[in-house]
């Protein structure tokens, strides 16, 4: 079973991408993340997963610039990660998704993925103002970009539909779109199966494998659905109480006694599918 991401200082692994060095974060004397050592590599799909309280999307939040841990490191390639703003990790081409979507519902589902290329805006607020012609050029091409994306999560026919006035399933591929729209170099994914019926969790797994086999972008995948996580993911990680548990492929972490008695107290779990029938489980 592999180790965890290495626990001393210096360059990481060159296919590491994000890289999590004995990160510790509290509340007051609540020990959130006590050590954490964690890797992505490129092209991963690393599933994190854990029982509720596990500090699972609290990892998100530390990458992404949400919280800042007391101690240790958090690196995205040549990047230290700690202590920036959010918007400047978002800049840096880290994206991610929420459980609860954070979409603004009064616009509409194109204008929420524009809203997501923020990081990719180039043009100078003197400029946009007048609406140069630089920056009308900017926008037609952000305005293409946003198109393809809901072109490949199918729903461009809602394009020019209120967010309020979807579904709870179609506002979850809402804000999955808007993620992918930032044209990422990572992707934190928090939880974004919960509330899905079968068919839209099937959907959301052809978007994520075409993503990771397309693209090739690397994802940090926060999970409840065990069966989803044991079809689709290359690597498992689990946290338990703010501590490393566990990693390995599905098979190994699934059937490791330490995480079924974390999770059921030792009842049977998935066992996770040979990688040659993962998109077959994937949508079957």
């Amino acid at each position: 079973m592999a180790e965890p991401a290495a626990r001393v200082g210096g360059p990481a692994p060159a296919d590491v991408v994000v890289a999590l060095e004995r990160v510790s974060l509290h509340f007051g004397g609540l020990a959130v993340l006590d050590d954490v050592s964690l890797a992505l590599r490129a092209g991963e799909l690393l599933a994190l997963i854990g029982p509720n309280g596990a500090g699972k999307t609290s990892v998100l939040n530390c990458i992404c610039g949400i919280y800042r841990p007391q101690s240790g490191r958090i690196r995205f390639h040549e990047h230290d990660l700690v202590g920036r703003r959010p918007h400047a990790i978002a800049g840096v081409g880290v994206a991610r998704t929420f459980q609860h979507g954070e979409l603004f519902p009064h616009l509409t589902v194109l204008q929420n993925l524009l809203v997501g290329r923020h990081a990719r805006i180039g043009t100078r607020p003197l400029s946009e103002a007048l609406f140069t012609r630089s920056v009308r050029e900017a926008e037609v091409v952000h305005r293409r970009r946003c198109e393809e994306v809901l072109d490949f999560v199918e729903l461009s026919a809602l394009r020019h539909r209120r967010v309020a006035d979807l579904s709870f399933a179609q506002q979850k591929i809402v804000g999955f779109a808007r993620a992918l729209a930032m044209e990422p170099s990572v992707l934190l994914l928090d939880e974004p199966s919960a509330g899905l019926n079968r068919d839209a969790r099937e959907d959301l797994a052809r978007f994520i494998l075409r993503i990771q086999h397309e693209a090739r972008i690397p994802i940090l995948w926060v999970e409840h659905d065990m069966q989803m996580v044991a079809d689709l993911a290359d690597r498992l990680y689990v946290l338990d109480h703010g501590r490393y548990l566990v990693d390995g492929t599905p098979h190994e972490v699934l059937s490791h006694p330490d995480v079924v008695r974390a999770y059921l107290g030792g009842g049977p779990m998935p066992t996770g599918e040979p990688a040659g029938g993962r998109c077959a489980a994937a949508i079957g």
